[in-house]
């Protein structure tokens, strides 16, 4: 079952080249024909989130990046430093799509009950590629939106909400009962806090500045630590004193600040002690890195005894490991809480051309807190 669509539509593509550059275009790529249990969505919003960056960008200098022009569509490159090609060799001469999630109406579907049920629907789409103008994916990768949802309230339903459930159910699992969480003030920390409050979990927001932590107070948060501030060790300690929280994930990475809170973890257990152990506490303290906005080593001053643990953690593992019912059952509540709890701001709106625009790449960058990028791709 068909409806209009093209037989070619705009995508755009990242390539990193033998010469060490990136090279990001925009092509006319076909719109495939779904198989029985695909459909073809037509996308019409598409967030760029920081896990898009790695894919989009690569190890490239962004700073050195210049716009050029391929058959008519916007080119742009950049230089790509000898450090970080090491980190790309696994990538050199294959054009890349970007993009994990978006929204869409569903123009085309296959044959089998589940497609054609969800033609001229609004969905989300989680599956990649999604910098494009049409996406052919399974129906598995798509969840039904409810009639009169706006795409742009879709487009991010699936990164950030899905991430932040997760945390608080890989909290319940671990058997720890409060958590912590950094870089805080983002998108993502902010759907955390409201779900927090709504769950009954306490939640220390750690931020990078005043500003940030107001931000987070006016909307409902109790522990909210500036890392910028001479008392943030004391001002943490104190917070996992009151919340008893003894896992956090961590999206800077890099840096001192995963360690910061390990130490602070084992100061608030060790006044809970009743007796001294020169091996520290044994209570058991987990940090997890889940992001690196800071591209720096890790650096651990270990003072924090020997029952803890530093660890990578990742959406889609963890989905994996819970299994489709209970994947299902946390997209029902994004679904049900989408523009509350799971509502996406976004400070910026760009085309597909405006994404290789070398002065809007340098603002979407920067990872600022507070600036959201959306792409439109049908936009001119």
């Amino acid at each position: 079952m068909t409806t209009d669509a093209p037989a070619s539509a705009l995508q755009l593509l990242s390539l990193v080249t033998e010469g060490g550059q990136l090279e990001v275009s925009l092509v006319n790529a076909p719109v495939p024909e779904p198989r029985d249990d695909q459909v073809v969505v037509k996308v019409l919003a598409t967030p760029i989130n920081p896990s898009d960056l790695g894919l989009l960008l690569g190890a490239a200098d962004a700073s050195t990046a210049r716009a050029s022009q391929r058959d008519g569509l916007p080119v742009v490159t950049a230089e790509i430093p000898s450090a970080g090609m090491r980190a790309m060799t696994g990538r050199i001469g294959e054009p890349m799509p970007v993009g994990n999630e978006g929204a869409g109406v569903v123009v085309k579907a296959g044959a089998s009950p589940a497609a054609k049920a969800l033609l001229g629907k609004t969905v989300a789409m989680l599956g990649g590629a999604m910098y494009a103008q049409y996406r052919c994916l399974g129906v598995a990768q798509c969840m039904l939106l409810p009639d009169g949802t706006d795409p742009k309230d879709g487009a991010s339903c699936f990164v950030n909400p899905l991430t932040s459930l997760s945390m608080t159910e890989t909290m319940r699992r671990e058997g720890h009962s409060a958590l912590v969480h950094t870089a805080a003030a983002s998108n993502l920390g902010q759907m955390l806090v409201k779900i927090c409050a709504k769950d009954g979990i306490p939640l220390v927001n750690i931020v990078r500045s005043g500003a940030q932590a107001d931000l987070l107070r006016g909307i409902g948060a109790k522990h909210v630590c500036d890392s910028t501030a001479a008392t943030f060790m004391a001002d943490l300690t104190a917070a996992l004193v009151e919340t008893g929280a003894t896992i956090a994930f961590d999206a800077i990475g890099g840096g001192k600040l995963s360690g910061q809170i390990l130490s602070c973890m084992e100061a608030a257990a060790v006044k809970r002690m009743k007796t001294y152990s020169r091996y520290g506490s044994d209570t058991f303290k987990q940090v997890y890195i889940y992001g690196g906005l800071d591209t720096a080593p890790t650096t651990l001053n270990r003072n924090f005894g020997f029952s803890w643990a530093l660890s990578g953690w990742l959406l889609t593992p963890f989905l994996q490991k819970i299994g489709a019912d209970e994947t299902q059952r946390l997209r029902s509540r994004v679904v049900a809480e989408l523009t509350t709890t799971f509502a996406s701001h976004y400070s910026h709106e760009i085309s597909l051309a405006d994404v290789l625009s070398p002065a809007v790449m340098a603002g979407y960058n920067k990872r600022a807190t507070g600036e959201k990028y959306l792409v439109r791709p049908h936009a001119r």
